[in-house]
């Protein structure tokens, strides 16, 4: 199994920080210890403590700040960097990225978004939830009180995941999905096919729409509850701010 986050998306809502850098590359500190740690410093850390040291990054929007910490990156953590292109990362959505990355997904996946900020325990969580034939396991927050903004889940105790998207009730949901998945190597090609059929229907998709596609075709998408959990999702710089305070927890 590898680690694998999607870093591709511009983050025109974090500007100036984006101008330069991909929303995965935004400082979040703390600061005044030497060179800030980023999204993705956080993220690399944690695959690395669960002892995932390959790990694949999709990379689009300003992709050569990436390449130019790639080497830096691997030393500090540990881990062997795989870069995967994203051709359409200002123009489509990150159901065509997860889509890139269809060939690593065939070692089975990790899966981090690049804007999410959490502890280490959401890995540990997914990686002790395996082993029941389960292919895919979403990291659901049954904690969070919910609005209209989150990635909502809806889900049957016995059939797993019935419903995921923005568009939902907040009252009818389970809980929010955080940006976190574990995808077995079984699931690789299912998915890939799910995720292609989104996003030639709408490229503006997201993968998670993929999921939902999985979902309508019979295929069983099951949740691991993260607990009481302090986490964010980096859309903005009021996200920003909890991202700096939460960072420094941990």
């Amino acid at each position: 199994m590898i680690g694998l986050v999607l870093a591709a998306g511009a983050g025109r809502r974090l500007r100036p920080y984006t101008d330069t850098l991909p929303k995965a590359l935004v400082p979040v500190g703390p600061e005044g210890e030497g060179e800030p740690k980023t999204i993705l410093d956080l993220t690399l850390a944690n695959f690395a403590e669960v002892g995932l040291t390959d790990v694949a990054v999709v990379v689009g929007y300003r992709k050569e700040a990436v390449y130019a910490r790639k080497a830096e990156l691997e030393r500090t953590y540990g881990v062997t960097l795989t870069l995967i292109d994203n051709d359409k990362a200002e123009e489509w959505n990150n159901a065509y990225s997860l889509w890139c990355a269809r060939d690593v997904l065939k070692q089975g996946a990790l899966l981090a978004n690049g804007d999410t900020v959490h502890p280490v325990s959401v890995e540990k969580t997914l990686l002790a939830a395996r082993g029941h034939g389960q292919k895919v396991i979403l990291a659901l927050d049954t904690v969070k009180q919910l609005a209209d903004e989150e990635m909502k889940v809806v889900t049957d105790p016995e059939k797993g995941v019935q419903r995921i998207t923005k568009l939902m009730d907040p009252a009818d949901a389970t809980g929010e999905y955080i940006g976190l998945t574990l995808i077995e190597a079984e699931a690789a090609e299912e998915l890939a096919d799910a995720l292609k059929t989104t996003f030639e229907r709408d490229p503006d998709l997201y993968y998670e729409d993929g999921y939902q596609e999985l979902v309508n075709r019979g295929f069983k998408v099951d949740v691991a509850p993260i607990g009481d959990v302090s986490w964010v999702e980096i859309d903005n710089h009021d996200d920003l701010a909890k991202g700096r305070e939460i960072a420094c927890r941990y």
